[in-house]
């Protein structure tokens, strides 16, 4: 038996064939009961769709289609946006004159696949939005403060695309918020040499939830985004800097 679903101008028409003679046709309770989880089906909330996620940062924070996330610091703001490109999809930069390019491809993101516009000036909303409608991540780098109808209309516009929205900066809803609180690098050796790892404590924030923390490990010398381990032993002592 075939069930067939018809869409006539948005609303889903659903078909179920008179059932056949046969030793295997089902009782009435049962397409009955057929019936109504179709239906359900159709009447329910969308599911999440999980996008692409760089794999230091998944367990903390997945990235769900139809979904913003603000972020303090660049780094973090390039993190999220690679595992999305690495895996193949268009991204975009909005607002962000001094991106760093060669930071970006360190983390994994790839440039071919990234629009930029460096600076939109006061359309910088409008040139989110826009892009929104077509590429499934965009970092966005606000150039004034927002209010909440203004975010809502673009958060309405996330959700009916299945987009990801990364916010540098203040924004009024937010899936998740992301902070460095700690920041220091290891080396140089004995006041010579080069630094070679930077070493940053993550904190993702929901709501009234408590935060979840993890250090992370940035790319240098010894290797891509990764979560931190315990230094070895002999490990050269990490110095605490000012700033991110």
């Amino acid at each position: 038996m075939v069930e067939q679903v018809f869409d006539h101008q948005g609303v889903s028409e659903l078909v179920v064939p008179v059932p056949q003679r046969g030793p295997a046709r089902p009782g009435a309770a049962a397409v009955v009961q057929q019936l109504r989880d179709r239906v359900a089906a159709m009447e329910g909330p969308p599911a999440r769709v999980a996008l692409p996620t760089h794999p230091a940062l998944a367990d903390a924070v997945p990235l769900y289609a139809g979904s913003s996330y603000g972020v303090d610091s660049p780094a973090l703001a390039l993190a999220l946006m690679a595992g999305a490109s690495a895996a193949g999809s268009w991204t975009a930069v909005v607002g962000w004159p001094d991106f760093g390019a060669l930071a970006a491809v360190e983390l994994g993101v790839d440039l071919a696949r990234t629009v930029l516009v460096p600076d939109p000036g006061e359309h910088w909303l409008e040139v989110a939005a826009a892009l929104v409608d077509v590429v499934p991540l965009v970092v966005l780098r606000p150039g004034a403060r927002v209010d909440a109808k203004s975010a809502g209309v673009l958060d309405a516009r996330l959700r009916k695309r299945s987009a990801v929205l990364v916010v540098w900066g203040e924004w009024p809803r937010c899936e998740a918020r992301l902070t460095l609180e700690e920041s220091s690098w290891s080396g140089p050796v004995e006041g010579r040499g080069r630094l070679h790892e930077r070493r940053a404590r993550l904190a993702v924030r929901r709501g009234s939830r408590p935060p979840v923390r993890l250090d992370l490990a940035f790319p240098g010398e010894a290797g891509p985004l990764a979560v931190a381990g315990r230094p070895a032993a002999g490990s050269p002592a990490l110095a605490p800097v000012v700033g991110q």
